[in-house]
């Protein structure tokens, strides 16, 4: 596991922007945290790292939002599924030449790839944010440690 603070919005975007620059496509990345710690503000700022130009903003009420930039992107808010197993062709969004950004992912933990990145963002006492992340295969835990690295260098 990897923790990153963050306690300006530059800060947030720096760290979206360290990880867009990582994704080829086939990436998806679970985002859990507290209401308002700022998940729906960092997915906008990977977006415009992917090269998703206009609006991005939380799909709670359609659940999944199609972008596209250098790759497909897929912004889902599955809040509203909870206490749901109901399949909106997943595997449709979960593709090699695209990424996606879930929020709420514990309500379709069933439908999730094994391979992924798993974020959450939540407030620390000291009124900073905290943003911890750990990869479920090597190759996610190694975009992570160099992304760390790059970030430790600015």
């Amino acid at each position: 596991m990897q923790q990153f603070n963050f306690t300006t919005l530059q800060q947030t975007e720096r760290h979206a922007q360290a990880l867009a620059d990582r994704m080829s496509g086939g990436e998806v990345i679970t985002l859990e945290g507290d209401l308002g710690a700022g998940k729906t503000t960092w997915t906008k700022y990977f977006a415009k790292a992917l090269g998703v130009e206009g609006t991005v903003n939380s799909p709670t009420f359609t659940i999944i939002k199609e972008y596209e930039g250098r790759v497909p992107f897929y912004h889902m808010d599955v809040y509203r599924l909870a206490d749901s197993e109901e399949d909106l062709g997943w595997e449709d969004y979960f593709r090699q030449d695209a990424v996606a950004v879930v929020e709420w992912a514990q309500y379709i933990e069933y439908a999730l790839p094994d391979e992924r990145i798993d974020m959450t963002i939540r407030f620390a006492s000291t009124g900073e944010r905290v943003c911890e992340m750990t990869g479920t295969t090597p190759r996610m835990n190694q975009l992570i440690k160099e992304m760390a690295h790059d970030l430790a260098g600015n």
